[in-house]
């Protein structure tokens, strides 16, 4: 499985910007960025900048999963 988030979706309107956002949560600008562009997954010290920036949010409502493999089959070949 992996970790998705709606942090961008829920930032609009809070935050102008990934700069203000990455503050909020405590966290460099360039790795929410990479974050945002798929180029890094979802860590611990970004769901933990996101409850922080996002206090009065579920985890839920912050994150989801979603498989692995995009037809969500096994990573094993028989």
């Amino acid at each position: 499985m992996i970790v998705r988030t709606r942090v961008f979706e829920l930032c609009n309107g809070r935050y102008s910007n990934l700069s203000q956002l990455a503050m909020a949560m405590g966290i460099s600008v360039s790795q929410v960025y990479r974050v945002r562009e798929g180029r890094r997954p979802v860590g611990h010290k970004f769901i933990i900048g996101a409850v922080r920036a996002f206090p009065a949010r579920r985890l839920d409502e912050l994150f989801y999963l979603t498989p692995s493999q995009p037809d969500g089959g096994s990573l094993i070949k028989r």
